[in-house]
């Protein structure tokens, strides 16, 4: 197979699988290392493919979903609610950002659409020694959430702003 016919294979199995794929498990099914997989997935991007990376693998940013990014303030005990009241309506967050006011802009890919996603990511943050990214802004961050429909976005911002979640910006 060809380096081009590759990246085609890789865009469609990260396109169509259910799950983040990680980079060592498209490296397997296409015979090459997992820096071939690493340089496929640069050129994928570099032609305009939305693929981020998360701590599961590969995911593709549909271009048919849509988007908002919310600021939202609450305590770490609060995180398991927030992430579930996204969840349960049927949207799934992209991703964790702060707006530090020395380092500028911190961010960090989550990829977190069902309730076992978010006690996976609340284990990690527990089992670690690290705090989450909010605490870096005094609890202060926003989300990239993504959904099939501008009404499911305004489910979740209503929902957020109803459990005081939500700032204003």
């Amino acid at each position: 197979m060809n380096a081009q016919s590759r990246r085609k294979e890789i865009l469609n199995l990260i396109r169509y699988n259910l799950e983040p794929i990680s980079g060592t498990t498209l490296a397997k099914k296409m015979g090459v290392s997992r820096q071939v997989i690493v340089q496929d997935i640069a050129i994928l991007r570099a032609q305009n493919n939305d693929i981020i990376s998360t701590n599961k693998g590969y995911v593709l940013t549909s271009d048919n979903k849509c988007s908002r990014v919310f600021k939202v303030y609450h305590r770490d005990d609060e995180i398991i609610d927030e992430l579930n009241t996204i969840v349960d309506l049927g949207a799934k967050v992209i991703d964790v950002f702060v707006k530090h006011k020395v380092y500028g802009r911190l961010s960090a890919n989550l990829a977190v659409s069902s309730r076992r996603d978010v006690l996976n990511f609340v284990d990690n943050i527990n089992k670690g020694k690290s705090k989450p990214l909010k605490n870096t802004t005094s609890n202060y961050h926003y989300h990239t959430i993504e959904a099939d429909s501008e009404e499911i976005l305004d489910l979740v911002e209503k929902a957020l702003k109803e459990k005081n979640y939500l700032v204003e910006k």
